[in-house]
């Protein structure tokens, strides 16, 4: 089972102190927290897209390939590709590039995002929202599985001959999730596919929860990829910890009740019994999240939200250290507790190109419009 944290890009006053952070802070932050994530032995560092105020993450794989060059071992994730909004073209050929310069630490999230406006921001209408997901991830599932595509849909230009480069890492596309928070669409979506699902319940009871995993896992076994406890699931969380729960309550308190994103609303408590926001004692962070299997069966993923609603970053890396050497040990063999066999490991790149009989070079050399030779041919010719 993976472990990892994802980050949103928040940039967000600090209310202990009255202090905002710049955004060329928040942007080396990000980097930063990425870095602590894989000393302390945490498997996945995600970010989100997000286009608008006052968000930092825009560009996530520029973002992520400045990271990859420092790591070795991390897988590089996002924590929603906005597959409604972005060329499918741009996101087959950035996140192919994004696999050879990682060496194949690379897999994706595509999402709708939360925000309304970036719809018509990059000439899309909100109302096609699940057209688009659909219609879209086709597309980019062709550009990566076949050398040559011809495509027409409602949403883009028709595409004749088309080649996306660079050819996916060894001939094997990075592996997708489908996140989703409500819409059983995208589960269905997933399934079809046999691709990953990723409910980031992060605002939702674990009942909604159960009810969207369950959904994913018996259209997967339906569309024929195996028994429904293989379908690949992920799940978010949040958590905040100090050795004693008092102590942790009362140092996030402030930093909850005027986040952004769900300040002003249900109290600390209320939110803490109705979502998986842990905010207490690393014992009961274990607890807490070592128990989601008995609701969502054995999964694949847990990531976590550490670094937002204003949270400093010497905090935010703080508990990025009692995550990964208090906690997830812990929940590593907590997890492994009990595993069938038969359950698969989260996918990595080395396991799909193993599934794939292997790595190959899937390189489409360019035909000579005179001889009609491509620069492969031609050499093996000499």
């Amino acid at each position: 089972m993976q472990f990892g944290i994802f980050t949103v890009g928040d940039v967000t006053t600090d209310p202990t102190t009255g202090r905002t952070p710049t955004e060329n802070e928040r942007i080396k932050a990000t980097v930063a927290i990425a870095r602590k994530a894989e000393e302390v032995g945490l498997d996945v560092f995600a970010t989100g897209e997000h286009h608008n105020p006052p968000f930092i993450a825009s560009a996530p794989t520029t973002t992520l390939a400045y990271i990859g060059a420092q790591t070795e071992r991390i897988i590089l994730s996002t924590a929603t590709t906005l597959i409604t909004t972005t060329d499918p073209v741009l996101i087959a050929e950035n996140y192919a590039k994004l696999q050879h310069l990682t060496d194949g630490r690379v897999d994706l999230m595509m999402g709708r995002g939360n925000t309304g406006p970036v719809y018509p921001w990059f000439g899309k209408d909100i109302r096609d929202g699940i057209a688009l997901a659909v219609e879209n991830y086709a597309l980019l599932h062709r550009l990566w599985r076949e050398d040559v595509v011809d495509w027409q849909g409602r949403f883009r230009t028709p595409l004749q001959g088309f080649t996306s480069t660079p050819r996916p890492l060894d001939g094997v596309p990075p592996f997708v999730w489908h996140g989703s928070i409500r819409s059983p669409e995208i589960a269905e979506q997933a399934a079809y596919y046999g691709d990953g699902f990723f409910h980031n319940n992060i605002f939702w009871p674990m009942s909604h929860t159960k009810q969207m995993v369950g959904l994913y896992r018996r259209r997967f076994e339906h569309y024929g990829h195996g028994p429904a406890d293989t379908a690949i699931v992920g799940l978010g969380g949040q958590v905040f910890m100090r050795p004693n729960s008092q102590d942790a309550i009362r140092e996030f308190r402030p930093y909850f009740d005027v986040a952004p994103v769900y300040g002003h609303g249900p109290s600390l408590e209320e939110f803490m019994d109705q979502t998986p926001l842990t905010v207490g004692s690393p014992q009961q962070v274990i607890d807490r999240y070592a128990a989601m299997r008995d609701d969502v069966g054995h999964y694949q993923r847990q990531l976590f939200l550490m670094d937002h609603a204003g949270l400093p970053l010497d905090i935010v890396l703080e508990q990025i250290e009692i995550l990964g050497t208090e906690v997830v040990p812990v929940l590593r063999r907590e997890m492994a507790n009990g595993r069938p066999e038969h359950i698969p490991d989260a996918p990595t790149h080395a396991s799909l190109v193993a599934a794939a009989g292997g790595a190959r070079d899937a390189t489409v050399h360019a035909e000579d419009d005179v001889t009609g030779r491509t620069a492969e041919n031609a050499e093996a010719a000499r």
